[in-house]
């Protein structure tokens, strides 16, 4: 710590002090609940589309979820609080980074404590994205995530390298995806679970949950990256369409109905997991 410059450790600190403040804990939590909502009604969107709707008439991803928020009774103002919640979300996990920075000075623990920087600094990434996406919503700007990434993807695949680019990009994906698949067979998720506050007889029932919601997303998000992948190979964007892709591409195989009725049970699973992490929190990845 002596070659650490004060004012940084000072300033850490001071960041602490707010990353670590029950109010914002409290907000967090009110992010969490709103992820597990969004889950959930992509689980619903995505049970529509393989029983009710023709495929590709309804998005069937965050957009999608944040639009059927947005076309209910309050919805702007419910968008409101999901957004900022969501930022709070991003704002408590990224305290966790700096719980474990000074790690990175310790020669015997950086590769360890780099991991572990990365894995969380990647959660409020993801969080302040939604967030963010959710706040558009509120302001009434509307866009498609799936046309979006389509048109994205359309151009970097006209810069030199575009395709390799791409295509690294779904190999990172589908990395993502296995590693989320890994985490929910193998049940690291309750790692997020305050366990020492969750009653002992509701322990076996969330990891039953977790398991089956983490199994869904990392299914999900395996094809989404493969999809990619086919994208950059064949050049044609048309895959390139994010989770929503994926979940149109789980319905068209054989038995793709119960396949992707299977993959929408298993994100209402996951939402229902958030929502109880949101009651017993625990944002340290190390316990």
């Amino acid at each position: 710590m002596n070659a650490v410059p004060q004012r940084v450790h000072d300033a850490v600190t001071r960041a602490r002090e707010v990353t670590d403040h029950p109010v914002l804990e409290h907000l967090a939590r009110v992010g969490l609940v709103a992820y597990g909502v969004l889950h959930v009604l992509i689980g619903w969107l995505a049970f529509r589309i393989a029983w009710f709707l023709q495929p590709g008439t309804e998005d069937a991803d965050q957009t999608g979820a944040l639009q059927t928020v947005a076309d209910t009774p309050g919805g702007q103002v419910l968008l409101w609080v999901i957004g900022l919640g969501m930022l709070a979300l991003a704002l408590w996990q990224a305290g966790e980074v700096l719980r474990w920075w000074t790690g990175l000075l310790r020669p015997g623990h950086r590769l360890r404590v780099a991991v572990v920087c990365a894995k969380c600094a990647a959660k409020a990434v993801v969080y302040a994205v939604l967030g963010g996406t959710a706040l558009f919503f509120a302001a009434g700007v509307r866009y498609q995530a799936d046309e979006r990434f389509q048109e994205m993807t359309d151009d970097v695949l006209e810069f030199p390298g575009g395709s390799t680019l791409i295509g690294a990009v779904g190999v990172g994906v589908a990395a993502v995806g296995l590693y989320v698949l890994v985490r929910g067979v193998t049940g690291k998720f309750m790692r997020d679970v305050d366990l020492d506050a969750t009653p002992d007889r509701w322990e076996p029932l969330i990891q039953r949950v977790g398991t089956v919601g983490y199994v869904a997303k990392g299914v999900a998000f395996t094809v989404s990256g493969g999809l990619l992948v086919y994208a950059a190979a064949t050049r044609d964007v048309s895959t390139a369409t994010g989770l929503d892709g994926a979940m149109n591409a789980i319905g068209a195989v054989p038995t793709g109905q119960w396949l992707l009725t299977a993959v929408a049970a298993g994100f209402v699973a996951f939402g229902g997991y958030a929502l109880v992490r949101a009651r017993f929190p625990d944002r340290d990845p190390a316990t």
